[in-house]
């Protein structure tokens, strides 16, 4: 595909990329050439402490640059390609750029199932950092639009293909413990490995600050009904101006959830409301993300 060479081109001439994976687009670099992480963070105005995941082709791939213990191997061989990352020891002779760990000695990495983004591994050669596509702590992007409202003219590129399937983050687990929560759900994880939902008094990986993924407006949320000048963002029985899903579909629920956002902070509504979201399976996930969209 033509253009996946160019952005291929891109890659390897040191410039940024915005692609899609099966979690949510994102916005990638070559993860060896310090230069081009500084304009991921530039791009999107992300606070220099808060690192960055890293996607490669396969498990061999992600070898080179980080050290696997037993709980890893077995993690990575089940969920892998898909929206799983790792915490992991970062190798010495890795040849990531330290702007990629923020410092730390742990790695993110994962390996990625999405078509597009798998072409642009292979075409580039290279590990990609990836983010989301977006402005540091806005809306994350599943659809290319989004990618483009929020960055601009600081994306020369944006591969479209179409909206994103899981539509939130990848889950992100240290040994046997699970930082942020995604579509591979604690108890598709506890079928594996026993693991428990933690946090760490230091950002460790992606997506830990209080804040994040949050709308210009103010959010509410569990909300059955609406209140004033809020458009409500409903979910199963509760109807509003918009829905995650009216079946109560919690995977469908997460596809439409960051859209839905998008939607109602572009609506002529002052406020935004989201009715309850069961807080199981992926509704974790899910919910996670409100509350860091809510916190102000």
């Amino acid at each position: 595909m033509a253009a996946v060479q160019e952005a291929a081109a891109l890659i390897r001439a040191g410039g940024i990329v915005a692609v899609p994976t099966e979690t949510v687009y994102g916005l990638a670099a070559d993860a060896r050439d310090s230069a081009a992480v500084a304009r991921i963070y530039a791009a999107k105005g992300r606070p220099s402490f808060n690192p960055l995941i890293v996607h490669v082709l396969d498990v061999p791939a992600a070898e080179r640059i980080a050290v696997f213990d037993d709980d890893a191997l077995a993690l990575a061989a089940h969920f892998w390609p898909g929206p799983l990352t790792l915490v992991l020891p970062v190798r010495a002779d890795a040849g990531i750029a330290s702007l990629v760990t923020a410092g730390l000695d742990t790695i993110a990495i994962r390996v990625p199932a999405h078509r597009a983004m798998r072409a642009l591994l292979e075409a580039s050669g290279a590990p990609l950092a990836a983010p989301s596509a977006n402005a540091s702590n806005a809306i994350s992007p599943t659809k290319a639009e989004h990618v483009a409202g929020s960055l601009g003219v600081a994306v020369p590129l944006i591969l479209d293909d179409g909206a994103t399937e899981a539509g939130v983050e990848s889950t992100i687990v240290a040994g046997r413990t699970i930082l942020r929560p995604g579509p591979v759900t604690a108890e598709m994880l506890a079928e594996v490995l026993p693991v428990a939902a933690g946090a760490t008094a230091h950002v460790s990986a992606p997506g830990q600050l209080a804040t994040h993924y949050a709308p210009r407006k103010p959010l509410r949320l569990d909300a059955d009904a609406r209140d004033g000048d809020e458009w409500l963002i409903g979910f199963g029985t509760i109807a509003g101006d918009d829905t995650l899903s009216a079946a109560g579909d919690l995977g469908e629920a997460a596809a439409r959830l960051f859209d839905a956002l998008h939607r109602a902070d572009a609506s002529d509504h002052a406020k935004i409301a989201v009715a309850p979201v069961p807080d199981v399976g992926v509704g974790v996930a899910i919910n996670d993300r409100l509350r860091r969209a809510a916190h102000r």
